[in-house]
């Protein structure tokens, strides 16, 4: 059942400011500013010599939703005049009380329904709402943060309710199930993945406080002869020459340093940690293994995308697999490809105040897409005569290693938009892209560096062939 709180009702002119982006200059006089934020461009509509908001949506609701109830304000017109009035009520986050919040929303006739993606107490209420008759928009806490002092649960539902109203929200993506179930299965892989690689960091640890130095000679812990050695040492084998005995193919070679290796106090402790280690990794990987058969079934019909993004340098299909999983694939939600890159957070943040242009950071974007092309990117390096690698080489000694990789990050997304926009394969341009496209500049490049030598350089043109 619902549960009501007493009505409350406010106007635009009572409100009391509780938040960061409201101002009292959204009533004050009209202003001829021709610098007016553009974000606001096009809401404001002049009204007996005073400058309002315009609003886009008569009726429409804010939700402030949390693990056990969802504060509901419905903003209606009421009291003439031009002003509305809110009205808060409290619905529980059950299904069945979902669904009463539902036929409520129905009743009171509202176009516009506005919810915070508040951690994944968000979902429940997003699927049970998202076929309703009415517009529903997922935003960003950070778009409508509150004043802090100032912000309870019943002013952030008011508030998203006016927001809405007006139009000053930007709903965030979120994928059709398909992609949702996707992107549950890819992300979950990169979990597990990212607790086995800690859990090989913390069995490395038993082994140096054992005093068993086996990475310094094996390259991977994880390795076929690693493994074999480790499981000889839990069953109790502690004789350095038989442990070293067991290693496999390349590492035959390098049984007496491997002796050495193995020589240290492993006791009746360690080794139950080291199972007890390896137990967990064997888990994970049993985990990851079923995942990645999950992942090749539900990927199924977006097997043509995939096979697209495979043809860029570095992009491999798991990576593949992970960009269709979290752009959603339909490139018809980012205008352009700079939007796109904007969103994932590739791309530099603006900072500027007084007129002044400042350094930012890039933008808070996808994780789990950024920890993907951070992967292409770095692959991409190594691809010989590319356009990716030449980029990498010519921006690193200006910009350093980390910003490279950002940005071969940020070329890689815009060529994944363009290619899934036109259904086209990536066009390679080659090492020599920017040489052949500014060919004065690479001679005049050419001739700086001879002057800093003494060499004066004169260029003359191959004769081409009759």
């Amino acid at each position: 059942m619902q549960s009501r709180d007493p009505p409350t009702t406010t106007g635009m002119v009572d409100c009391c400011f509780e938040h960061a982006c409201q101002s009292p200059d959204l009533l004050g006089p009209a202003r001829d500013t021709p610098g007016l934020a553009t974000a606001w461009a096009g809401r404001f509509v002049v009204r007996e010599g005073l400058a309002v908001v315009e609003v886009l949506h008569e009726r429409c609701a804010g939700l402030d939703v949390s693990k056990k109830d969802v504060k509901v304000c419905i903003r209606v017109p009421g009291g003439g005049g031009g002003r509305y009035r809110n009205e808060v009520t409290t619905f529980g986050s059950m299904t069945g009380q979902i669904l009463e919040l539902r036929a409520f929303l129905l009743e009171q006739q509202v176009t516009l329904v506005v919810m915070e993606s508040t951690g994944d107490y968000w979902k429940p209420f997003y699927y049970v709402l998202e076929n309703a008759p009415f517009e529903l928009m997922l935003v960003n806490p950070r778009h409508v943060r509150g004043l802090p002092g100032r912000k309870t649960d019943v002013s952030d539902a008011q508030w998203l309710a006016d927001l809405g109203a007006h139009g000053l929200v930007r709903g965030s993506l979120v994928p059709p199930p398909p992609i949702r179930v996707l992107r549950d299965l890819t992300r979950t892989h990169a979990d597990l993945t990212r607790d086995r690689t800690r859990e090989y960091n913390r069995l490395q640890s038993v082994l140096e406080d054992a005093g068993i130095k086996l990475t310094s000679v094996a390259s991977k812990i994880n390795g076929v002869s690693c493994r074999l050695m480790l499981d000889a040492l839990v069953a109790g084998e502690r004789d350095p020459k038989v442990l070293a005995g067991l290693a496999k193919a390349s590492l035959r070679d390098k049984r007496d340093q491997l002796t050495l290796a193995m020589t240290g106090r492993f006791s009746d402790h360690h080794a139950f940690l080291v199972k007890l280690h390896l137990q967990v990794i064997d888990q994970l990987t049993a985990g990851i293994v079923e995942l990645t058969t999950k992942i090749e079934v539900v990927t199924e019909p977006f097997r043509a995308q995939v096979a697209l993004l495979e043809t860029i340098p570095g992009v491999s299909t798991q990576i593949a697999v992970v960009i269709i999983a979290e752009t959603g694939g339909d490139m018809t939600k980012f205008p352009t490809a700079g939007h796109l890159a904007s969103w994932a957070g590739v791309c530099p943040g603006h900072h500027q105040s007084a007129a002044v242009t400042k350094k930012a950071k890039t933008r808070p974007g996808n994780s789990y897409l950024k920890g993907a092309l951070g992967t292409a990117a770095m692959s991409s390096m190594q691809v010989k005569e590319t356009f990716l690698q030449d980029r990498h080489s010519r921006l690193k000694p200006r910009i350093g290693g980390l910003k490279t990789i950002v940005a071969l990050e940020h070329s890689i997304l815009r060529s994944v938009w363009h290619m899934l926009s036109t259904n086209q394969p990536y066009r390679e341009l080659g090492a020599a892209y920017h040489q052949r496209r500014h060919p004065q500049n690479a001679l005049r490049s050419i001739t700086r560096q001879a002057n800093r030598l003494g060499y004066i350089v004169q260029f003359e043109p191959i004769p081409q062939p009759v």
